[in-house]
């Protein structure tokens, strides 16, 4: 490792001060086809682990942990994660050429992967603030406390704009204006930093990361809102609604964009052409490089898996430059390398996507820094960021409904009251706070990292002198409005991601609905949804003194208590519009017929009868 340590002295690869391009080309020239191919693959850490020859056998260029197998053990500290990374980035050290890994992770509402980490609201929520500063701030320590883990690189953010709720990543989306999706991307610096050269990818620094910008293009806008489907848009609404946040990501210094697994007009994203290679390298201009999606690739067939050969060469040669392909480093290796012998991929293809690749680590800092800043670690999960995500919550809070008791308005509750009930499956569950890709992809219910939940907030909000009765269910209760001031019902959906998120009922679970009727019939009632979309409230909604729309808050509970108390007003603002029946969708605002139950950007407030009921204009 020292010989080559010298060999880049001498030759300029290790000074920082000389311009990216010329330490690329100079790394570039020294490097066989192989060890280029070894920088386009990137692999799970379990087979790293249970393969530790690998990276120093293929010159894995990329490390990851997937969704389902993130954490170095069950329940892993923010400690382990450095111990587990480092030792990765030392067996890469060992290779001829000494190039360090990038290590990736889903990082998409805070450092989600990590046991005790901070947990902020899923997009959607943070869309309904309209708070450039805040999510900006969020990036930051996101940033932090996934650096202070060893990690340099980070799959996040979102810029998809989901245009029908029914799609089961709904929630990773800021919303279903490309305009509001755009001024988002402002996390890009938090995450990165300010971008030092136009034009050109952000220099990241220590306590900053790589960002992507996923997923390339038009997932959010699929036949029936499914996941991986088909968008069937012209170009042009393509354009207007799906491809600006990526430009604006671009504008932002964004270092990676990783691609759709879904299809445009029948066609893969990630076999086409076109997009990939002609929009967004040329016509947009994006100098990172392009990565696919875990397993992406794969999916080119029908079935899936079956012809591993041509996935590759359709993919690369479409303009992928780094395959997520967790599970066969040989045969993607050995099949790509057949590929360029054979001439089917062009040698100048390999060169230009290893460009890409070594310009974003050379960037990233990983060459001067390849080991973990290990005096970051108290940073993860730290009261300052705890106090930021609480801060998240209540401005991404939307008031729906807030009627009238005894002649004055049901909220801001009261913190004296004598006896009050609360009620629901999502009360008193972090893991139902938190939604989908926490600690795994499709999340769980259950008390499964720190945080406050609802039930606990409000037990640290009301008065002493208050008893606080909960009861996840209220089934064979005797329920009587002189016995409760009021209920507080806690109910929505358990968690998902991806695919098994579709939905196109997009009813509360029966579970809650019971809830709701038993409860709200008999006391007067607050309804907290905890849902990562809209959904049908038509029936319910008369039986709800007020309702508030919660979204996936996080960790944070005490935000919600901060508000329904009356300590904060409300602020949000509805980043989708919220239908009457689910006959009406997909609708979004800006649409001929245009007939919601709560139009875009609708928001009460408790203080005042102003409420931003009218769309802002285009």
């Amino acid at each position: 490792m020292a010989s080559c340590y010298f060999v880049y002295v001498e030759n300029g690869i290790m000074d920082a001060s000389l311009p990216v391009e010329t330490r690329v080309s100079d790394l570039l020239s020294r490097m066989t086809l192989r060890e280029k191919i070894g920088q386009m693959i990137q692999f799970t850490n379990t087979k790293a682990t249970s393969n530790p020859s690998l990276i120093a056998d293929y010159g894995i260029g990329s490390l990851l942990s997937g969704g389902n197998n993130p954490a170095p053990k069950p329940f892993a500290s923010p400690k382990d994660w450095p111990d587990m990374v480092d030792v990765f980035q030392n067996q890469a050290l060992q290779t001829r050429l000494a190039i360090p890994l990038l290590y990736g992770i889903d990082a998409v509402h805070g450092h989600n992967s990590v046991f005790g980490a901070t947990i902020f609201p899923h997009n959607i929520g943070l869309g309904c603030t309209r708070d450039l500063y805040l999510v900006r701030r969020i990036g930051e320590v996101t940033a932090l406390e996934v650096q202070a883990t060893g990690i340099p690189y980070v799959f996040s953010p979102a810029v998809s704009v989901c245009r029908h709720p029914s799609w089961g990543r709904c929630y990773e989306s800021f919303g279903e204006d490309p305009e509001l999706v755009k001024s988002m991307t402002e996390i890009i610096s938090g995450l990165q930093g300010v971008q030092s050269k136009p034009g050109y990818p952000s220099t990241v620094f220590l306590g900053k990361v790589i960002a992507t910008a996923k997923h390339f293009v038009g997932d959010g806008g699929t036949e029936g809102g499914m996941d991986k489907g088909d968008t069937l848009s012209s170009f042009q609404i393509l354009n207007r609604i799906h491809i600006q946040p990526f430009k604006e990501a671009i504008s932002k210094g964004i270092n990676t964009v990783m691609v759709s697994y879904s299809s445009w007009q029948g066609k893969k994203l990630h076999a086409n052409h076109f997009l990939l290679s002609k929009v967004l390298k040329k016509q947009l201009n994006f100098k990172g490089f392009v990565i696919s999606d875990f397993r992406g690739i794969d999916m080119l067939t029908d079935p899936p898996d079956s012809d591993f050969t041509y996935s590759i060469m359709a993919a690369i040669n479409a303009g992928i430059d780094m395959v997520m392909q967790p599970w066969s480093a040989e045969g993607f290796v050995g099949n790509l390398t057949e590929l360029v012998l054979s001439g089917q991929v062009s040698v100048g293809r390999i060169n230009d996507a290893v460009r890409r690749i070594l310009g974003v680590k050379f960037r990233s800092g990983v060459f001067e820094h390849p080991f973990t800043a290990r005096s970051l670690l108290d940073v993860v999960g730290a009261k300052a960021h705890r106090d930021l995500a609480r801060e998240a919550v209540r401005k991404s809070l939307v008031l729906l409904k807030n009627g009238k008791l005894d002649g004055k308005s049901f909220l801001p509750l009261d913190k004296s009251a004598g006896k009050i009930l609360v009620a629901g499956s999502h009360a008193d569950d972090l893991g139902n706070q938190c939604g989908g890709w926490t600690l795994t992809r499709q999340g769980s219910s259950g008390n499964i990292t720190i945080g406050t939940t609802v039930l606990s907030a409000i037990r640290k909000t009301v008065s002493a002198a208050t008893e606080v009765v909960y009861t996840r269910s209220v089934r064979g209760l005797q329920l009587l409005k002189e016995e409760f001031e009021y209920a507080i019902v806690v109910v929505g959906e358990f968690p998902y991601s991806q695919t098994e998120g579709d939905n196109r009922n997009l009813t509360i679970p029966e579970e809650g609905l019971q809830v709701i009727d038993d409860v709200c019939r008999s006391i007067n009632c607050l309804v907290i949804l905890i849902s990562g979309r809209p959904l049908v409230l038509t029936r319910h909604l008369p039986l709800m003194d007020a309702l508030v729309a919660a979204w996936l808050p996080g960790t944070e509970g005490e935000g919600i208590t901060d508000v329904i108390f009356g300590d904060y007003d409300f602020e949000g603002r509805l980043s989708r519009t919220w239908f009457n029946s689910i006959e009406q969708l997909p609708m979004n605002y800006g649409d001929a017929v245009y007939d919601p139950l709560f139009p875009y950007d609708f928001g009460l407030r408790m203080y005042s009868d102003s409420s931003a009921k009218v769309p802002p204009s285009k």
